[in-house]
């Protein structure tokens, strides 16, 4: 759908074009996430890519405590999973990723079209939001890995 559709859609239905927007970045982004998440649920369930942590040894370390797993398994915190994403275990990750990325994207999309009608207010809760899930993701704020 192209801008002067959704705003004739918006009109004709009373949605502002940046709602309309925003949902369909977060239908297609929802989609695309889901796509990501199973297609590598599949490469590691058949083996495709090598796991990092072999299968046999998963139920040895499943009942550890994080910590122990952690260091049993050489299994990084935080974004260090990025240096293990050719395993097919945490290549599982990139599907969470983009899912989590979604709302931040969405946002990012109606940003621009509060900015353009001098919405300063919503403009301004929208780029908190997306500070705020940023430094969540980077693990700036929020609980520690």
């Amino acid at each position: 759908m192209d801008v002067s559709k959704e705003r004739r859609a918006a009109r004709d239905h009373a949605v502002p074009a940046e709602q309309l927007a925003y949902a369909r970045w977060l239908d297609w982004g929802t989609r695309i996430a889901l796509a990501a998440l199973i297609v590598t649920f599949i490469v590691y369930a058949a083996e495709l890519v090598g796991p990092h942590v072999p299968f046999e040894r998963l139920a040895q370390l499943w009942s550890l405590p994080v910590d122990q797993y952690r260091a049993a398994a050489a299994a990084p915190a935080g974004w260090g999973w990025l240096a293990l994403a050719r395993h097919g275990d945490y290549l599982n990750y990139v599907g969470i990723v983009l899912l989590g990325l979604v709302t931040i994207v969405c946002y990012a999309r109606a940003l621009p079209a509060f900015l353009r009608r001098g919405e300063r207010a919503l403009a301004l809760v929208v780029a908190v939001e997306i500070l705020i899930l940023a430094a969540a993701a980077t693990g700036i704020v929020g609980a520690p890995h």
